[in-house]
């Protein structure tokens, strides 16, 4: 199956681009995301666990994803 990947802010630094496709297989999870993230892109640029969404909803990385899923990944925003 296919997810598209959303980077933002840093983690689109990491990757040099804001949007990545992975080809993950059935029954993947968002953790199972990160992991063929982190092969492509600086993984130390990405903590262990960031906050990740799925089709606009917050989820853990013990999600289920589905052919299709957009799956982005935030990083920590700080401000006053």
């Amino acid at each position: 199956m296919r997810v598209r990947v959303r980077l933002f802010a840093s983690y689109a630094e990491a990757a040099g681009r804001s949007e990545v496709e992975l080809e993950l297989p059935e029954g993947a999870r968002v953790a199972d995301a990160l992991r063929a993230l982190r092969s492509r892109v600086d993984a130390s640029r990405l903590p262990p666990s960031p906050l990740a969404a799925v089709n606009l909803r917050y989820a853990k990385g013990e999600a289920l994803l589905a052919d299709g899923d957009e799956v982005a990944f935030i990083p920590p925003v700080a401000g006053g």
